[in-house]
This record gives structure tokens, C-alpha cells and sequence, in this order.
């Protein structure tokens, strides 16, 4: 949603009535607003809460690791985040891969958004007015704001439980049993959200919105379009935002005052919008048929690019179901007739990778990266090829080359890890799998995997320094975390 950022969001949900009594939850005394509320956590804090919270939600729960959704995702975040009235903050955003309608915002800047929230959509403004609600959680400081804990808690308390709240708009029960896990002694605290954070959210991120070229009126349009959804339900579809949130006659009407201050146009979706929601859909949903039954039904409705789009997901559906024959069919017409668009090339070389044409896959990608040499999703499916056809020394060239939110897919040190094994370099390979487990949440097994690296023959005292900070780093956060 239009939920509060991860503090505000985490303890203010209407979970709490089926939580452990080990919980208490206490009025707390507000912080000072404007700068006073730095005090509450260091800037090097934030950020190790931000990813202690981000691997938390890897252990408990499916992010998204397909790195064309991750792209599409990020690129929506990081021109918001541009427009914003903080365009320095750091963010990281990211796609949970649940039906739930849900959205939000952790500390560092990690804001999340459930992939049934982005299939309820009906336009890419709506999914941007989102985002840029989110966004003006966090820089408002609403976190900082709206909470003090009574007791300092501990960087890794604090993520975990933040991120077992998160989880509850999900599923209650998960919610509650993650939370048993990490419950300590004396856990005190409570979130006063106020109904002025989620104006004030409302009209800054409308106003990112609007710079950004995105359309103001999308966000009281799926406001209201979320209440309509809930009005004849029996009280257990209702998104979860609305049970903690309700979306009122009032907010709407304040939302839609404001986008008439903006002048009228017309923003159309962009084509990824759509590409991205017809992947999405075939990723989530388990009933092949029914998902198939719906591109079908698109074949001959809508604009061309509509029904291009629905080709698109027929030809997903077949690949998904290993009919190689069907899905090559419909990408190559698609890549014929549509050249200069990544994603169907991009699907067709997939499909040969896949069906273990891999020389043949190899030979797409290669003509794909000299033509589009700067798509992230399509270097690491090139890397995964290169892999898979015995050129390790290309491969690890390739991943080298990717940006920062490329490297925080856990993909990217599972291949390096694969790359550096083919390379005879078990150190190395242990050292990247080690990464691997702590940023998906295992850091037991992390640290297994670097105590590996450390018994590995031929040691340069570079990496053996490397390898023991790392595994000290490692070791005193599941101590941390056993403390607790």
C-alpha cells in the first residue's frame, strides 16, 4: 500500500491481537520532529538495519530473483527516487513475490512491493503512486518519527522483528511464528501512526508522482478502486492495508483534490509495464490453465500492443511448461517483428538456454549484448550461458561488470561461486557461497562455507585476512542473533 514505511508499517498492524504476550505494547513518548530525530539510530545503523531487515525477508519469505522484473522494478524506483524532495536518500526496491495486496518501506531505504499488488494495478501510474507514497515515508522520516523504543533494541532484534510483522500482512501465522523465534525478554514497543504521516505521504508523493511524469489522479483512482474491491466482501478478502489502513470517503477526496491541481494529460503505460505484469502473472499463478485461458482471451481484445503482450505470456506459459516447440515459435515471430524489444529476444534465448540448446543460446545472447549492452538482466543470463558452454573466464568478466543492484540478487554470488569452483579455486567459491547463505538469511551456513575457504590449500595472506574478517563478522552476528 499505502503502508506506513517498515517501523511505522511493522508494529501498527492489526496483528498484534494474536501475538505472544511476550509482547507488550506500551504508549511510547514521541521524538522531537526535524533533527532530533537522527539521535534514534547513526546513518551506518540505518543501513545495517536496512539489510538486516532485507535478509530477514529473503529467509521468510520469496523475493523475486528474475533480474528482468528486478530491472523494471528499479528503474521505476530509481526515477521516483530522482524526483523525489531527497533525491540523495539511497533506496533499494524490490518485488516480494506474494498474491497479497501490500507495499512498503524499511529503513535504508528497502521498499518492497507484493506482486499481487502490482497485477492489481490497472495502469503503471497507479503502481508508481505506490512507490511514491513509499518514498515519502521515508523522506519525511516518518520512521524516525513515529517511534522510540523504550529499550535500545539490537540491530539484528530490531530487523527481525520488523521483518516478522512485514511478514504478517502475508500470513498472520507466519507472522506470529517468526516473531516467536526471535521474541527477547523484555521487547517493548509501539507505533503511534498518525493520520498526518499518511497525508503528508500522500501529498509528497503525489508530487513526485507528478515531476516524475506520472499520472496525480492514479493515486486516489486505485484508492478508490481497492475500496469498491472490498465493499461487498464477506470481511476475509479485504487487502490487507485496509484492515489497518482503511482508505476513508475523506482521504480519497483529499487525494483527488489535489490531483485536480494538476493539469490533464495523458500517460500512456509503458510497454515493460505491461511485459512485466504478463511475467509476473505466469511466475505467481499456479493454475496453468486459467492463466492460459486469460492470454487467450486477450488474443483479439485491446490495442496491438495488448495483444502482443498476451502472445507474450502464451509464449511464457509454454516455456514455463517445457512446450520448447511452442515457445520458440511464438518468440521468434515476436523478435522478427519487434527487433528493437529486449524482452521477446531476450525470451527466445531463454528458451533455447532452457531446452539445452546452449551453443545456440549463446550464439542469441552474444547478438543480444553487442546490441544491448547495457541491460543488467540480459549480462546475467549471458553469464548463466557462458557457464553452462564451459567459458568460465567470459563469464566471470561479465559478472564483474554488473551494477550494485544486480550484485544483490542472490543469483550473482551463486554463479560467481560456480565460476570460481570451475576455476579450481575452492577458497573463492566457498568465500561467494558463504555470501550467498547470509544474504538470503543463513548465516549459520555462511559461516560453514567460509570455514571451508579457511582449510582450502594455497592461502595468500591477502584472502586468508579476507576470509577471518568475514568470518568474524559472521560469527558475532549469530551470536547476536542467539543473544536474543
Amino acid at each position: 500500500m499505502f503502508k506506513p514505511a517498515a517501523l511505522t508499517l511493522a508494529l501498527s498492524l492489526m496483528l498484534f491481537p494474536a501475538l505472544p504476550q511476550a509482547v507488550e505494547l506500551n504508549k511510547l513518548e514521541l521524538p522531537d520532529m526535524g533533527d532530533s530525530s537522527d539521535s534514534l539510530l547513526t546513518i551506518a545503523e540505518e543501513k545495517e538495519l536496512g539489510e538486516e531487515f532485507f535478509r530477514y525477508l529473503h529467509r521468510q519469505s520469496t523475493i523475486n530473483e528474475d533480474a528482468e522484473i528486478q530491472e523494471y522494478i528499479q528503474t521505476i524506483g530509481r526515477k521516483l527516487a530522482a524526483n523525489s524532495d531527497n533525491p540523495s536518500q539511497p533506496f533499494h526496491f524490490f518485488v516480494v513475490m506474494e498474491n497479497d495486496i501490500n507495499a512498503f518501506a524499511g529503513l535504508g531505504g528497502y521498499i518492497g512491493v507484493n506482486s499481487g499488488l502490482i497485477l492489481m494495478t490497472e495502469a503503471e501510474s497507479e503502481l508508481a503512486s505506490v512507490m511514491a507514497h513509499e518514498i515519502g515515508h521515508v523522506t519525511q522520516r516518518h520512521l524516525y518519527r513515529g517511534v522510540e523504543a523504550q529499550q535500545r533494541l539490537s540491530i539484528p532484534t530490531m530487523a527481525a522483528t520488523l521483518a516478522a510483522i512485514a511478514l504478517g500482512t502475508q500470513s498472520p501465522q507466519m507472522g506470529q511464528a517468526a516473531l516467536m523465534a526471535i521474541q527477547a525478554g523484555n521487547v517493548q514497543f509501539q507505533i503511534d501512526f498518525t493520520r498526518a504521516h499518511e497525508e503528508e505521504a500522500d501529498r509528497v508523493g503525489m508530487q513526485t508522482l507528478a515531476t516524475s511524469e506520472y499520472d496525480p489522479r492514479s493515486m486516489p483512482t486505485f484508492f478508490e478502486r481497492l475500496q469498491q474491491s472490498s465493499r461487498y466482501s464477506d470481511g476475509k478478502n479485504v487487502p490487507e492495508f485496509l484492515r489497518t489502513h482503511p482508505v476513508t470517503a475523506s482521504r480519497i477526496s483529499d487525494t483527488r483534490g489535489r490531483a485536480e491541481n494538476y493539469p490533464y494529460k495523458h500517460y500512456p503505460d509503458s510497454l515493460a509495464y505491461q511485459l512485466t505484469k504478463a511475467k509476473i502473472r505466469v511466475l505467481t499463478d499456479t493454475n496453468t490453465t486459467e492463466v492460459r485461458k486469460y492470454f487467450q482471451a486477450r488474443l483479439t481484445q485491446g490495442t496491438t500492443e495488448q495483444r502482443v503482450v498476451a502472445q507474450y505470456g502464451l509464449g511464457l506459459i509454454a516455456l514455463a511448461t517445457q512446450k520448447y516447440s511452442e515457445a520458440e515459435a511464438i518468440f521468434q515471430t515476436l523478435a522478427q517483428t519487434y527487433p528493437n524489444q529486449v524482452q521477446y529476444s531476450t525470451a527466445l534465448a531463454r528458451t533455447a538456454l532452457e531446452s539445452r540448446d546452449y551453443n545456440g543460446a549463446l550464439n542469441r545472447y552474444k547478438k543480444l549484448i553487442a546490441k544491448f549492452p547495457h541491460k543488467e538482466a540480459l549480462k546475467l543470463e549471458y553469464a548463466e550461458t557462458l557457464l553452462k558452454t564451459g567459458d568460465t573466464n567470459q563469464a566471470q568478466k561479465v559478472l564483474l561488470t554488473l551494477n550494485t543492484d544486480t550484485q544483490r540478487l542472490p543469483v550473482y554470488t551463486e554463479l560467481l561461486a560456480q565460476v570460481y569452483g570451475n576455476l579450481h579455486q575452492p577458497a573463492e567459491s566457498h568465500r561467494y557461497l558463504a555470501e550467498h547463505y547470509y544474504g538470503t538469511g543463513h548465516t549459520r551456513e555462511a559461516i560453514l562455507q567460509i570455514r571451508l575457504a579457511k582449510n582450502s590449500n594455497g592461502l595468500t595472506p591477502q584472502l586468508d585476512a579476507i576470509l577471518t574478517d568475514r568470518l568474524n563478522f559472521f560469527v558475532n552476528k549469530e551470536n547476536e542473533a542467539a543473544r536474543q
